[in-house]
């Protein structure tokens, strides 16, 4: 920036030099050219004097002709003397008159520059260029990038066509992958004013409330759950939706029953390979935890682990601090959930295992066994943030006054055993 900035005004002061040379040195050279005409006419005069007064004392000329050429010769002095005088003063009026054109190129020259300057070399510009980024950060932020530019895309093509609600829709959708999700129930309201009521966009915008809201079902999530579903009790995405809420909260039979109504409409745009094999793992889940003396998944953990994985999984060594265990110890035992979200894009969890505190200390593996739906597992993510949080109120999310554990940025290659430490009070 400092290097643009003294380019450009020392090119302007060069250029005011040179606008301004001219006109400084042009009085100079007027005066001295009239100065010299001036001693050039007494010259001229003396000379055609002596001539004169030669010619008269040889005899030349007679004494009425001798005056009368003295006479000529002093008019014509005093004749080239008064022409002097009248270009003098006409030099110093066009000199008043000059000196606008300068000026005015001058400020011309200023103005263009800053012009220049503030359009292609500005300080924002300059300092926000880019620096060079790591491989892993630049693989980092790719996805969120493209993200960003398909909402970028899209709000301009909503922008272009207003009754797009292709592009509408889409454009939800991408603000809802970006965590923007006002902006995509807005989105969401804007097809449902170009094409009406329909099940499919109350099922969208209960799900964008419901990642909003740390993946609970709120009395505002269950407005649109049972307003998609008074107009289409079969509609994929909602009853998707309540499949995965009942997985996450272990409830198996609920999620299975859900998925498995999605699966039998065989509705276009609906993946049934991947809604079969969420439904197959959800009823392995239950079929770990049916022999279990509580019945409420005490146990899964440590079933869950045992399961075998080809793909990438998280070891954790989950633990509670000395003064939250004594806390916890005052009361009725608590839900722990354990789980991994993406770093980059939704905070839908990838990887998700329920415990309870008084199971604590204790090894829990996330892998794509772990994954609420086979469209958002482990494996297709690089790096996770992990969360182990005491829910207080036994609900999912990390709300006031629940105890937890974080670490950010984990990379999902990395098999090393890691501490999970939960030592924080969620304000």
């Amino acid at each position: 920036m400092i290097e643009l900035l003294m380019i450009l005004i020392g090119f302007v002061l060069l250029l005011l030099i040179v606008i301004w040379k001219h006109f400084i040195q042009q009085p100079k050279q007027a005066a001295f050219d009239a100065g010299n005409r001036d001693q050039t006419n007494i010259d001229l005069y003396h000379e055609h004097k002596a001539e004169i007064e030669n010619d008269y004392q040889h005899g030349n000329i007679d004494e009425e002709n001798y005056q009368y050429l003295l006479t000529e010769l002093d008019q014509s002095l005093l004749q080239d003397m008064e022409h002097a005088d009248k270009e003098k003063a006409l030099n110093e009026n066009d000199k008043s008159l000059s000196i606008v054109w300068p000026a005015f190129l001058s400020v011309f020259v200023i103005a263009f520059s800053v012009y220049f300057y503030s359009n292609n070399g500005s300080y924002q510009l300059i300092t926000e260029t880019p620096r060079a980024q790591a491989p892993d950060q630049q693989a980092s932020t790719s996805a969120q990038q493209q993200a960003v530019e398909r909402v970028q895309m899209l709000q301009q093509l909503t922008t272009q066509e207003p009754n797009n609600s292709d592009a509408w829709y889409g454009l939800g959708q991408a603000l809802v992958a970006v965590g923007d999700f006002d902006g995509s129930l807005k989105a969401f309201d804007e097809v449902i004013r170009i094409d009406g009521e329909q099940a499919d966009l109350y099922g969208a915008k209960a799900q964008a409330t419901y990642y909003q809201n740390n993946q609970q079902i709120t009395p505002q999530v269950q407005m649109w759950i049972d307003k998609a579903l008074s107009l289409d009790s079969e509609d994929p995405s909602t009853n998707i939706l309540l499949g995965m809420d009942n997985f996450m909260r272990q409830q198996y039979t609920e999620a299975i029953g859900y998925w498995q109504r999605v699966v039998d409409g065989n509705r276009d745009n609906v993946n049934v390979e991947a809604l079969s094999g969420a439904i197959a793992e959800a009823k392995n889940r239950l079929a770990m935890t049916s022999g279990s003396a509580q019945n409420d998944f005490t146990g899964e953990a440590d079933a869950a682990n045992s399961v075998a994985t080809s793909g990438p999984q998280l070891t954790l060594d989950v633990r509670v601090s000395d003064d939250i265990q004594q806390r916890l110890e005052q009361g009725a035992d608590k839900v722990v959930f354990v789980y991994a979200i993406p770093s980059n894009g939704p905070r839908m969890p990838v990887a998700a295992v329920k415990m309870y505190a008084s199971d604590l200390p204790a090894t829990v593996v996330l892998n794509d066994a772990r994954a609420m739906t086979p469209q958002a597992k482990l494996s297709d993510n690089e790096k996770v943030h992990v969360y182990a949080v005491i829910s207080a109120s036994g609900g999912v999310g990390i709300k006031p006054g629940d105890f937890k554990a974080e670490l950010l940025d984990v990379d999902v290659t990395d098999n090393s055993p890691v501490t999970l430490l939960i030592n924080s009070i969620v304000e």
